[in-house]
């Protein structure tokens, strides 16, 4: 069985990373977009970052421009956006697709290993959370409504195992 050890993404910076870097680690990824209503979610993430950072925890943002495309600039843009408004210190990645023929492919495990509402695989929308195990599995899937803050109970307990 996979986990998400086995895949590697690019940092903003250009580089890449692999994920097994984060092994041991509580994850929480989201596919994140800077115009979207849902974006000041990138404070509550980061207060969790910073909250849990030290036990082990660590947020890792994936752009993406896929809904309304509310996710148009470089690397650049986004980084400078994501400090400037948020004090953004999490790991951040390139843009990807979640979605489609081009889905990156640790979206396509994390879909495959937890499904959305009735089943569906697809991502519906920016801010959808995968919260991650510290072997690597996968955890629980939370809709973009799911605030970070409301992961706190399930991060705590993940922690502790």
């Amino acid at each position: 069985m996979s986990t998400v050890y086995d895949f590697t993404a690019t940092s903003l910076a250009g580089q890449p990373v692999e994920l097994s870097a984060y092994k041991g680690n509580v994850i929480l990824i989201v596919n994140t977009a800077s115009a979207c209503g849902f974006t000041p979610q990138y404070e509550g993430m980061e207060k969790i970052y910073q909250q849990f950072k030290d036990q082990g925890f660590v947020v890792l943002g994936f752009p993406c421009n896929q809904f309304g495309a509310q996710e148009p600039g470089s690397s650049a843009d986004i980084g400078a956006f994501c400090q400037k408004n948020y004090g953004v210190h999490f790991p951040m990645f390139e843009k990807i697709n979640v979605n489609g023929d081009k889905t990156h492919p640790l979206y396509q495990f994390l879909k495959s290993q937890a499904p959305g509402v009735l089943g569906s695989e697809a991502i519906k929308w920016n801010f959808t959370k995968f919260l991650i195990k510290k072997d690597g599995t996968i955890d629980n899937r939370y809709a973009p409504l799911t605030k970070p803050e409301d992961l706190v109970a399930d991060i705590t307990q993940l922690l502790s195992e």
